[in-house]
């Protein structure tokens, strides 16, 4: 099993947060990489309910604000509708995935997280979706 350290990017390359992802298979497609990664954001904002999502993609009927994307109160999100948007919005260039050095052109492209742990997903515009 790996681990992979996930970083959102600006397009300047300024991280904006960074975090684990544990217990990932060794190979991964870049598909599933950004499924589980929208999941588990879609489970901490669903089991934590704050004011503002702050995900790859802003969920259906939000305000996005400098903080996130405000959601109304006790509204839960629906992580496969968000991980669905997610992956539209990289077919339409709406982030890009670095692992390692290289981009990652394909969603069915693997990333060996062995060899590039590092993950970086680059904000290119706001996305809507979910």
């Amino acid at each position: 099993m790996a681990t992979a350290i996930v970083r959102d990017e600006t397009a300047t390359g300024k991280a904006i947060d960074q975090w684990s992802m544990t217990a990932l298979p060794d190979r991964i497609s870049a598909r599933e990489l950004v499924r589980l990664r929208v999941r588990e954001e879609v489970a901490r904002f669903n089991a934590h309910q704050p004011d503002h999502f702050r995900g790859l993609v802003q969920p259906s009927e939000t305000e996005a604000t400098l903080n996130g994307y405000r959601v109304a109160p006790g509204r839960r999100l629906d992580w496969e509708r968000q991980a669905d948007a997610a992956c539209a919005a990289f077919e339409r260039n709406g982030f890009v995935l670095l692992a390692g050095n290289r981009q990652i052109e394909d969603l069915d492209e693997e990333i060996d997280l062995t060899a590039d742990p590092d993950v970086a997903f680059v904000r290119l515009v706001a996305l809507v979706g979910g």
